[in-house]
């Protein structure tokens, strides 16, 4: 692929991103053309459809909350702490983060559109399994004990992470992302019986890399 071609590709995805912010998953193609300052038929030279460019708009939210979030535990930090970054870095920014945005419009909609149930079935069954792994690691070694099996109390985490994050997009007053990881991590210490102790803020990163704009 060009260079040419890519940045036209990534400008797409950031008017995707902006369009379902402002019109829901439903967004039509002339909202994205619109946003993006091009004709429809612009678009459907990169992408065959409107799902399939929502889907792509889509993937770096998906990087962010597996990929990077492994590469960000892969040094040799301990049990706990691996598991208290992960927590935190699974999170909105902030109500404006978009990729959390989009994530949560595309749930939504997941019962009208099979593409995306399938696409964050997949996302949560991996950072469940991320997860289970953190967890075994962690009782083999001896800093957990876990009150329930690996996979519960990685499933309760993924889905408190899913709900908080819905609440902090959805402008609750009382809950932003220190308040979340909080309230997750009160969970976790019960699962695992360890302290663990809040992370250092500016050792977190909460950007994503992007189509262009922030996520």
């Amino acid at each position: 692929m060009t260079v040419g071609r890519k940045q036209r590709r990534e400008r797409l995805l950031a008017a995707a991103q902006k369009a379902v912010a402002e019109h829901g998953a439903d967004v039509r193609l002339k909202d994205v053309a619109q946003v993006a300052g091009l004709t429809s038929g612009a678009i459907l030279y990169h992408f065959p459809d409107i799902q399939t460019l929502l889907v792509e708009a889509n993937r770096a939210g998906m990087e962010r909350f597996y990929d990077q979030r492994l590469k960000a535990i892969s040094g040799s930090i301990t049990p706990d702490r691996k598991l208290v970054v992960t927590i935190a870095s699974g999170l909105p920014r902030d109500s404006e983060d978009e990729a959390v945005r989009l994530l949560c419009e595309l749930g939504g909609a997941a019962g009208r559109y099979p593409r995306y149930a399938a696409m964050l079935t997949s996302l949560y069954d991996r950072q469940v399994a991320m997860y289970q792994v953190l967890l075994e690691d962690g009782a083999a070694s001896g800093v957990f004990t876990l009150a329930q099996p690996s996979q519960t109390v990685a499933r309760n985490i993924v889905a408190l992470e899913d709900a908080y994050g819905y609440r902090m997009v959805a402008r609750h007053s009382t809950i932003d992302h220190a308040a979340a990881t909080q309230l997750i991590l009160d969970y976790a210490r019960l699962a695992t019986g360890h302290l663990l102790d809040q992370p250092d803020p500016v050792g977190l990163d909460h950007t994503v890399p992007d189509a262009g704009v922030p996520a």
